[in-house]
């Protein structure tokens, strides 16, 4: 059993949230590298687009780059993003994850994350991760495992 540790980080809405603010109901906490970048911008859709099946689960949807929170407040804005993005500017709940990995980028490696999920259960324990993640598909595939 894999039990998470508590963690606090700035979210949108002006709020700060732990993982215990979650307790009974499970977490979908997704990891991806940028706001406003194609493929981050597709996949908070795509996970906007099923919020009530996750509902219906019980589960709560929360999403997590390096990014600012005023820069999440747009972002969230501009795509109707109904869950919270937690703004993680020094890496602390990302590193915690394991998600920063070295990647290459026009020909140079720089630290990034790494599109990542982990499902946390009711009590703060680690059920499932997903690794490199493609966003085609992946929503899907994270509610086919609940």
């Amino acid at each position: 059993m894999n039990t998470i540790v508590d963690f606090e980080l700035a979210a949108t809405g002006g709020k700060t949230v732990k993982l215990s603010d979650y307790r009974g109901k499970k977490l979908v906490l997704y990891f991806y590298p940028k706001d406003n970048t194609p493929g981050c911008t597709e996949e908070g859709i795509a996970f906007r687009d099923r919020v009530a099946e996750f509902d219906a689960k019980n589960a709560v949807i929360v999403g997590v780059s390096r990014d600012s929170v005023k820069v999440h407040e747009g972002f969230k804005a501009k795509h109707a993003l109904p869950f919270d993005l937690l703004s993680d500017p020094n890496e602390s709940l990302c590193r915690a994850f394991d998600v920063i990995k070295m990647k290459s980028m026009y020909g140079k490696q720089v630290q990034g994350i790494e599109r990542s999920t982990f499902v946390i259960d009711e009590n703060g324990v680690l059920l499932k991760e997903w690794r490199k993640v493609k966003v085609k598909g992946h929503v899907d595939e994270v509610l086919a495992w609940f």
